[in-house]
């Protein structure tokens, strides 16, 4: 199967490049992945198609304000892009400008209370940078850092909690799980109320989640790989769920490719924790997830291979080319779309 067998046509004028004012006033368009059917609703709406006895599953994940802007002693512009915490203050960076940022360059942010200086150069271009401050690192980046957008979106943030989910608190990711951002603590509250469980997954989305496929043949493309975890509470939660005849519905790629990464053989779940560099595409047999709410991915990516293994390629790309038509807004800051 080829990678531009996933290609799809976007007027760059659908990139969304700020959040709505309501988060739940989204739009969200629904397939039916048996006929293909279509509607159009809200994303408020989606307690329409949740039933009692099922089970959302979110990933609670934080994004890290990863982007430090500094300078150099010599007054020139430098940025870090906090990738990987390698402990005893190093991290994994993206570094620009990477010609300038060479071994034992020093870097400086904010009036100095935080300064870098690049320890090694790494054959990929990445440089793994130790970190001089007083006090807690997540405090220092608070305050300095900024929230690493993806690289289509062009606007800045004006509300950083607005690249947030509501229900984050695990610290670690390099961006956010975004088919959550819809979601506002009072629709929770109305879904549960309704019957349906909400159960916490934890995948620290890393930067590879926005590197494209060059590969021609989608089986040469290597995933990136992050870390994900399931409580025990959550592994009851979702056994009790299939075993009652509840659906699991994920909220979001990235609870998904937990799910299917940590499901055991016959189908059941356990406490555990582990690196996946899972590639889902069509072909695939999904053993843990029976519904997706989502966001609309970019072109010949790595997502789009995902829902067009859950409903298949032409289906996906049929209710793409209708969202597209309705001038849907796409990416992070877009529309929904759930497949049920």
């Amino acid at each position: 199967m080829k990678t531009h067998d996933f290609w799809y046509d976007l007027p760059e004028e659908l990139i969304a490049q700020t959040p709505l004012q309501q988060r739940d006033t989204s739009r969200l368009l629904v397939l039916d992945r048996e006929s293909g059917k279509v509607s159009h609703r809200h994303f408020y709406d989606i307690i329409d198609y949740l039933h009692p006895g099922d089970c959302l599953v979110m990933n609670d994940s934080r994004v890290l304000p990863a982007r430090l802007l500094g300078h150099r002693p010599t007054g020139g512009a430098a940025e870090l892009l906090l990738l990987r915490d390698l402990g005893d203050k190093k991290w994994e960076c993206l570094a620009k400008p990477g010609r300038k940022l060479q071994e034992g360059q020093e870097v400086i942010f904010g009036n100095g209370e935080l300064t870098a200086t690049i320890s090694e150069v790494l054959p990929d271009g990445n440089r793994v940078v130790e970190f001089h401050f007083e006090g807690i690192f997540l405090e220092v980046l608070e305050r300095l850092g900024k929230m690493p957008l993806p690289p289509y979106i062009k606007a800045e943030l004006q509300d950083q909690e607005r690249y947030q989910t509501v229900y984050s608190r695990e610290v670690g990711s390099a961006a956010a799980p975004t088919a959550g951002l819809h979601f506002t603590n009072e629709l929770l509250e109305k879904i549960r109320r309704k019957g349906i469980k909400t159960a916490f997954v934890t995948l620290h989305v890393g930067l590879g989640t926005f590197r494209p496929v060059k590969a021609e043949e989608i089986t040469e493309h290597h995933m990136h790989s992050e870390l994900c975890m399931m409580s025990e509470e959550t592994a009851k939660i979702l056994n009790e769920t299939k075993a009652s005849g509840g659906r699991v519905i994920c909220v979001g790629t990235t609870s998904c490719r937990t799910l299917e990464s940590l499901v055991n053989e016959d189908g059941s779940f356990g406490a555990n924790s582990r690196w996946t560099d899972i590639f889902i595409y069509p072909g695939y047999s999904f053993k843990a997830m029976d519904g997706l709410i989502t966001n609309f991915h970019l072109p010949e990516s790595t997502l789009v291979m995902l829902v067009s293994a859950f409903a298949g390629r032409e289906k996906i790309l049929a209710a793409y080319e209708e969202a597209v038509r309705e001038k849907y807004r796409f990416f992070s800051f877009g529309d929904a779309m759930t497949i049920l």
